[in-house]
């Protein structure tokens, strides 16, 4: 966010001030910082100066040539929209439709076998039993904590949750 020292320093103490009344965590406010600051690095000029079309191309930069993961992009897209809406007053649609489509991702699925192992290794048999459990009826881990032996209805072979 530079192009003469002061008022880069001026607009990054306005939005971290800004980040700061909203309340959003240090890592947060670190992470919209940096993304505000590559942006001005890329254009070497002072964010407030960049145009709509060049944060569109800022953004087909990320996403085609820097191949930049989702979420770098959604935290890069956050943390430039929080400057322009928040910081400068700016209403720009063209933040509005850069958004990252989801990514799909398969879980990771163990076989029986693999299942076995790692509960084989538990030692202590409380332990061993409950993580069967959880397992076995496809249980959450906070479901499966907070299960009681009340729950078990051993003669119709249920598990009330």
């Amino acid at each position: 966010m530079r192009t003469s020292k002061s008022s880069g320093t001026a607009l990054r103490q306005r939005m971290v001030e800004d980040l700061q009344l909203r309340g959003l965590a240090a890592k947060t406010q670190e992470a919209y910082v940096r993304a505000v600051r590559q942006l001005a690095e890329y254009y070497g000029k002072a964010p407030d100066r960049i145009s709509e079309e060049e944060l569109r191309q800022y953004f087909l930069h990320l996403k085609n040539e820097k191949r930049a993961s989702r979420s770098a992009c959604t935290i890069a897209l956050s943390g430039i929209k929080f400057f322009y809406k928040q910081t400068l007053g700016r209403d720009w649609t063209r933040l509005d439709f850069v958004r990252p489509a989801g990514e799909k991702k398969l879980p990771v699925v163990l076989s029986v076998e693999e299942v076995g192992e790692i509960l084989s290794r538990v030692q202590r048999w409380q332990y061993r039993a409950c993580l069967a459990v959880i397992y076995g009826c496809g249980l959450r881990v906070g479901e499966g904590v907070r299960l009681r032996v009340a729950a078990v209805d051993g003669e119709r072979m249920m598990v009330h949750v």
